[in-house]
This record gives C-alpha cells, sequence and structure tokens, in this order.
C-alpha cells in the first residue's frame, strides 16, 4: 500500500510550515482557524490568531463563549483557495499561527481582563500582529489596553448594531460598556473613530461618529468607505467587527440580534475597501453559534476574519 497522502489531514498539527494552504478535505482533519498550525512559537510568525471563549457579561443570550470554536470550524470550508475578494492565498504571504485560546479561570471574572490584556501583550510584543475572536464584546477592552501599550491611542472602526458607550462606574463588565471605557481612559481617539451599522440608541456618543443602519442605502458602499477613511486618518487604527453589526437574516447566531442592519455582502465590501488605513490589530466577537442556522453566522464571522487578513497580506505583497 501506497504511503504517499495526495491530501494528507490535521495540517494544524502536522503542517512542515506556517505559510501556505493545507489542501485538506473540509470535512475532515483537525480543525484550526484556516488549518494554520497550532502554535505558540511566535518566531518568524507574522500573524496570531487567537481565541478568547468569554461571555460572561453578556445582557441578553449567551453563548459567545463558543464563538472561537464556531468560526474555526467554519473556516475550513474556505482553506487552500485563493482567497475572495483577493485573489491570493494571503498564507502564501503572512506566516500565519493559531495561538489557541486565552487561558484563564471562569470563577473569577474580575481577574479575566488582565488575563486577556497580559496575554494578548505578550503576544504584541514578540511584533507579531494580533487578530482575536471572541467573545462577546466585552474582550475588546483589554485587547485595546494591550494594543495601546504597543501603539499608543487608536482610532477605532466599530461594526456593530450598539453604541456600547453605556456608563460603567469604572469596574462594570459588561459587553455595553466597552467604547465609553476606552474614549474615558484615553484608549481610543473618539475624533479619529466611528461605529458603523448602529441601529439602537446609548445615552451618549462619547464624540465618536455614528453611521446608522438607516443611512446605508443613501450613502451606499462608496459613501460608508468614503467616510471612515476620511474620519481614521493614518494614525493607528483598531477595527473590532461585532457581528450583530449584521441584519439577524445574516447573522441570527448572536447574543443581541436588531434588525435592520447590513447585508454579509455589504458589511464586507465596506472592509474590504479600508485597505489603507493602518490596522495595529482587530477582532470579531458575538459569534454565538448556539443560536446559528447551517453555519451562517460562523461562516459571516470567518469571513470577516479572512477579510481583514487578506487586507494585512495585499498591504504586505504592495509594500514589497
Amino acid at each position: 500500500m501506497s504511503t504517499d497522502l495526495p491530501r494528507p489531514t490535521d495540517n494544524a498539527f502536522l503542517g512542515s510550515s506556517i505559510k501556505g494552504g493545507s489542501h485538506e478535505p473540509t470535512y475532515a482533519g483537525a480543525l484550526s482557524f484556516m488549518r494554520r498550525r497550532y502554535s505558540r512559537d511566535l518566531r518568524d510568525v507574522d500573524l496570531a490568531v487567537w481565541g478568547i471563549p468569554f461571555d460572561a457579561s453578556v445582557s441578553n443570550r449567551p453563548g459567545a463563549r463558543f464563538g472561537p470554536q464556531g468560526v474555526r470550524r467554519a473556516s475550513a470550508i474556505f482553506d487552500g483557495d485563493p482567497q475572495y475578494p483577493f485573489q491570493m492565498d494571503p498564507f502564501e504571504v503572512l506566516a500565519c499561527v493559531d495561538y489557541g485560546d486565552c487561558v484563564f479561570d471562569y470563577g473569577h471574572n474580575p481577574d479575566i481582563p488582565g488575563h486577556i490584556q497580559a496575554q494578548a501583550s505578550e503576544i504584541l510584543a514578540s511584533g507579531t500582529h494580533l487578530f482575536s475572536i471572541g467573545g462577546d464584546h466585552f474582550v475588546t477592552y483589554p485587547l485595546l489596553k494591550a494594543h495601546v501599550e504597543k501603539h499608543g491611542p487608536v482610532g477605532l472602526v466599530q461594526f456593530d448594531a450598539h453604541q456600547d458607550t453605556w456608563p460603567d462606574m469604572g469596574d462594570r463588565i459588561d459587553h455595553g460598556t466597552f467604547t465609553g471605557r476606552a474614549v474615558r481612559e484615553g484608549l481610543i481617539d473618539p475624533q479619529r473613530s466611528i461605529q458603523i451599522g448602529i441601529r439602537t440608541h446609548a445615552p451618549e456618543t462619547c464624540g465618536l461618529d455614528i453611521i446608522y443602519g438607516y443611512e446605508f442605502d443613501d450613502l451606499g458602499i462608496r459613501g460608508v468607505i468614503d467616510r471612515i477613511r476620511k474620519r481614521v486618518g493614518e494614525g493607528p487604527a483598531y477595527m473590532t467587527f461585532d457581528i450583530d453589526c449584521l441584519d439577524p437574516a445574516f447573522a441570527p447566531g448572536t447574543g443581541t440580534p436588531v434588525a435592520g442592519g447590513p447585508s454579509s455582502r455589504e458589511a464586507l465590501s465596506i472592509l474590504r475597501g479600508l485597505g489603507d488605513l493602518n490596522f495595529v490589530g482587530g477582532d470579531v466577537v458575538e459569534v454565538a453559534p448556539a443560536y446559528d442556522h447551517a453555519d451562517i453566522t460562523s461562516i459571516a464571522g470567518a469571513s470577516v476574519a479572512l477579510t481583514y487578513i487578506g487586507l494585512l497580506a495585499e498591504k504586505r505583497m504592495k509594500a514589497g
């Protein structure tokens, strides 16, 4: 019997390189994000994809702790092909690993933000770009703290149905407060920050520009892109994508769905147009697979991550 395997499985553990696609069956093998090798060795690594399975700060339906699993599972169908719409495999350009998941004790919630920040800071200290998969939207707060330690205050590009600027009295662990707290602590520059797809109202805007859901028809995709680029400018920026930015028709698997949002196509097209922004980090959050149907939301979350990664790879290629 021949020992040559034309389509070997388990690239997540057995892959010979941290670059390139694995070309293994989409329905078999160990699941990592896009079959990237599971590794915490960041030598020569350009990008680490990291899960944060935390959802103890939700105000409605829990379940986003399973988001990293869901996005990893959904990503398998994309592996091995040139990635749309970039017409290339970003992992031929970027050395990328799946860094696994954040480590914390679920029984000590007050300690969890510090664990997220410290572990994210360790990744960033290696010079590796970090893209995180939540988890509920509170996880963006300690992620911002870690990124600001390295890059200084950032402009925030927040795709969301909610403003997340509710007051928190300074110590509340709540997925509806992180943006306001980040402004008050000087982590983000509100004059360089923008929220896209908002369909609810909070007591204050904290100075961020807001593109409401109803504005999409009038502005169009190009108009939204231009407004984001003008607002954020050339300084360091952080992208956070709450999957409930999408209309529930395209993302039913989330904790706080709100009708009237953009389609997956519209949101991904907008993200595709932001390649010249200086993103220093990003995340996708609030994917809750238990409320999903046919992995619709997990596929959307994986597509957000892949589009963001495609932007990084494209920028690398242009820079030579």
